[in-house]
């Protein structure tokens, strides 16, 4: 399924910092833009209430996920919760193996080729390319001459429409976007407008 939903719409929304109380709305306009992976960082307080009421709330072929998983037992948290999607600033193999184990999906982040490899051979079915602004399209391009055929490699880090296309035309098939899709007190009519133009920057691409 997130093979899927990254092939309909590439754009993964990180909602850093999403308070319940604002969730179904925020849920209601990125899904409304044809966003289908939204992700809640758990470094923020009650994330997974917004899990929660996301996935109450969304459609069936809207993935939730969690994003910031640093520790095996909150992999436990974010599946009772309805998350479908765990994210990792890293590789932790206790963190990466906990999930597969309840068959929840996974996108670890790395930094170098032998991250990349090593998560594969755990099971990752994303590699978070974070922080993307730091390594570039070029790094894209070179690690997917090398990684398995079909592997998907999404950057994560100063994404924005404006460079997209730098980064598809380097082989990448989802992006992570952050801050420049949502941040705390931005209303639903904000994140619609800058959700508009991120799908509109991934449209032209195909």
């Amino acid at each position: 399924m997130l093979e899927q939903a990254l092939a309909q719409n590439g754009l993964i929304a990180i909602l850093r910092g999403l308070q319940p109380h604002e969730a179904a709305a925020m849920g209601d306009v990125l899904y409304g833009a044809g966003f289908r992976v939204i992700e809640v960082p758990l470094n923020y307080p009650e994330p997974f209430q917004s899990i929660r009421i996301l996935r109450s709330c969304l459609p069936a072929d809207c993935l939730i996920g969690a994003g910031t998983v640093l520790a095996p037992a909150q992999v436990a948290q974010v599946k009772e919760a309805g998350g479908q999607l765990i994210v990792m600033p890293h590789s932790d193999p206790q963190v990466l193996r906990a999930a597969k184990t309840v068959g929840l999906y996974l996108a670890p982040g790395v930094a170098t080729p032998t991250e990349a490899f090593a998560a594969l051979a755990e099971g990752a079915d994303v590699l978070k390319l974070f922080p993307a602004e730091q390594m570039g399209p070029a790094v894209v391009k070179a690690w997917l001459a090398v990684l398995p055929a079909g592997t998907l490699l999404a950057p994560v880090g100063g994404i924005t429409p404006g460079n997209l296309r730098q980064f598809f035309d380097a082989g990448a098939r989802g992006f992570g976007l952050g801050s420049g899709l949502y941040k705390p007190g931005m209303t639903p009519e904000q994140v619609a407008a800058a959700a508009k133009a991120y799908v509109t920057a991934w449209q032209a691409l195909r």
